[in-house]
């Protein structure tokens, strides 16, 4: 059939629930608590049609803006040419999950501040928490090792023969 592109054309793969994953929805999906800043990952759940964001959105993270009884507003980075804008969407809670994406940058955080405040005890001044890429490996030698020439075997089809 020519010229398929509805709204949830190509999504055969992309909106499967999960090998093992079928059937009732934990209910820790419903009562899971979603604050005005939090991070979050959209992540579709075919099994709701309702609420369900469209699959550009799929694997997108973005910043809650909104909270209503059974949907979250979510803000999205989208590229739409050559500019970026920032979207506006509401998508109910089955399909949003808390996003990890700043579990990283807080822990860094919490330790950079903890390393601060035993420099300041003791009264010294605060090293650098900056993060610095790994630099060259050292050298070495290497030592007792000799030189050794291999070369290939000839095959020769004709000696060899054909079986």
């Amino acid at each position: 059939m020519p010229g398929t592109s509805g709204l949830r054309s190509n999504t055969r793969h992309l909106f499967a629930r999960g090998f093992r994953n079928h059937g009732y929805i934990p209910l820790t999906t419903y009562l899971r608590v979603f604050k005005i800043g939090d991070y979050v990952d959209i992540k579709v759940n075919g099994a709701i049609h309702k609420g369900m964001p469209h699959k550009w959105y799929q694997g997108k993270t973005g910043i809650i803006w909104n909270v209503t009884k059974r949907a979250v507003g979510v803000e999205v980075n989208k590229r739409v040419g050559g500019r970026i804008i920032r979207k506006r969407i509401h998508v109910r809670v089955e399909h949003v999950v808390p996003s990890k994406c700043r579990d990283e940058f807080l822990k860094r955080v919490a330790s950079n501040d903890a390393v601060k405040h035993a420099a300041k005890a003791k009264g010294e001044k605060a090293p650098s928490t900056k993060r610095v890429p790994a630099g060259p490996r050292p050298g070495f030698l290497l030592e007792n090792v000799k030189m050794e020439t291999i070369t290939a075997i000839p095959y020769d089809i004709i000696k060899e023969g054909l079986q």
